[in-house]
């Protein structure tokens, strides 16, 4: 009876041992960041700990006591293989999810002051920006819903300030800003319908970035939605120039209210936050124009990081140099955050908020930019913890479908696979746009007297010189 369990337990455990070998090999090589070389090393590796163990336990020689030996190492190896390839399908996921995506979203909402229902405007008067360059998507997805006679308008001012409309259409990144600024129309209209429209992403480009300097464009997007919608105002405008033969990285922060001329308009100039709204392109080329180079790749990260990713490292501990009552605004908890001068842990919802302050400060956006630095240190420092790689796939889940890159699948795990091969250590430099302080009207929003920062002509022509020096 006893051999006759032993058997069953055996093979039991022999089934479960070649298929947690098999799937370790299967997602190491799907994750693809091992040379060819040391991913041959490896499989052979394991291969020949599975055949050591199954002769071992399949032996007929063998006392049953040393079977039982072998069967329980090969339970642990089993439960060590499944746990790694849980990890590492987790980081494919992951990377395909930040990689793959072939289309982005829109979100807009039709606001009015007298109705409650979008059945009630049919056959209305409904208002549009023809500047939207998806207008005619619009007005397709909107029309299956409802039929309504459509009135078009050059600018925002235009539109929310006539009296021939019931209501009108904007996407929730315009809407967003007029609500920042207060403007009557939008506070006292109701947002009665939600739809989106998807647009189709441009086609990746796959260059070997481990072969010459590279340009990468990261747009911190202040989206309440997915970080899939292409027009968001990007809060967070960092160039990163890579070079993998000097392995030096230039890190150039530009402040989000800077005031640059958005590209192909002609007039008045914008903050550089509402690029976002015409799009991340829009976004990139405008950047490309203020500092004369090519971005070559963009990565747009949503604020919904911050918050999932700091609570899920249990908050971050910062140092405050002022003491603040910040409220986290009517999108989210309407939570009230309580920061002292001094050391404070927070949460996600108080670390996204300290880190989006500006208007405590006297040095307004400069400050706002330190304050984002720290607490990026401090995630750093937090998930320096060994205790947080148990936690590396709740980072993962907590972070996932947060980012959108062009960058394609192969190109990460190269970089990653050059980076693991070559171990060289990074110099990384980091500097920052300056400028003066300024109220005036924009080019999005036209008739408003907004906060803007002029560009110091002598702090932009350093970060083209450098961005120069690093591409050679």
């Amino acid at each position: 009876m006893k051999n006759i369990v032993l058997n069953i337990l055996k093979y039991l455990f022999l089934i479960l041992f070649t298929i947690s070998s098999a799937s370790v090999i299967y997602y190491v090589n799907k994750l693809n960041i091992l040379k060819t070389g040391y991913f041959i090393l490896l499989f052979v590796i394991i291969l020949l700990i599975w055949l050591l163990l199954s002769l071992k336990v399949l032996s007929k020689k063998a006392k049953n006591i040393t079977k039982i030996v072998f069967i329980f190492i090969m339970i642990i190896l089993s439960c060590g293989y499944l746990f790694g390839t849980k990890y590492i399908k987790s980081t494919v996921n992951f990377v395909k999810n930040m990689t793959e995506n072939e289309y982005s979203t829109i979100t807009y909402s039709v606001l009015t002051k007298n109705y409650n229902d979008i059945n009630e405007l049919k056959d209305k008067n409904i208002g549009f920006l023809s500047s939207d360059k998806y207008l005619s998507k619009v007005n397709s997805k909107l029309s299956k819903k409802i039929s309504f006679n459509e009135k078009d308008y050059e600018d925002i001012a235009t539109l929310i300030d006539n009296n021939e409309v019931d209501a009108l259409v904007l996407d929730k990144s315009y809407i967003d800003i007029l609500k920042e600024n207060n403007v009557t129309y939008i506070n006292e209209s109701k947002e009665i319908y939600t739809f989106t429209i998807k647009v189709k992403n441009d086609s990746k480009k796959n260059v070997n970035l481990n072969e010459k300097p590279f340009v990468l464009y990261i747009s911190g997007s202040d989206s309440r939605v997915s970080v899939h919608d292409t027009k968001a105002r990007s809060d967070v405008n960092i160039v990163v120039v890579v070079n993998p033969k000097t392995n030096k990285i230039l890190l150039v922060n530009i402040p989000r209210d800077y005031y640059v001329q958005l590209h192909g308009t002609t007039g008045k100039k914008d903050k550089l936050t509402h690029a976002g709204l015409y799009g991340l392109d829009m976004s990139k080329k405008t950047v490309e124009d203020l500092l004369d180079t090519n971005i070559d790749y963009s990565v747009k990260v949503s604020f919904d990081t911050v918050v999932n990713v700091v609570d899920a490292i249990d908050g971050v501990d910062i140092d405050s140099d002022s003491t603040l009552r910040l409220n986290t605004g009517k999108e989210r908890t309407r939570k009230t955050c309580y920061i002292r001068q001094g050391m404070n842990h927070l949460d996600g919802e108080c670390a996204l908020r300290y880190a989006r302050e500006r208007k405590s400060y006297i040095g307004q956006d400069r400050h706002r930019g330190r304050n984002q630095q720290q607490i990026i240190t401090a995630i750093i420092n937090k998930m320096k913890d060994p205790k947080y790689l148990v936690r590396y796939n709740k980072i993962l889940d907590a972070a996932n479908d947060t980012f959108e890159t062009d960058l394609s699948y192969d190109q990460i795990t190269n970089l990653i696979k050059h980076q693991l091969t070559d171990l060289k250590d990074w110099k990384v430099e980091s500097i920052s746009l300056e400028g003066g302080d300024l109220t005036t009207e924009t080019y999005s929003l036209p008739g408003l007297q907004l906060y803007v920062m002029v560009p110091d002509e002598k702090s932009v022509k350093i970060a083209k010189n450098k961005i120069k020096e690093y591409l050679k």
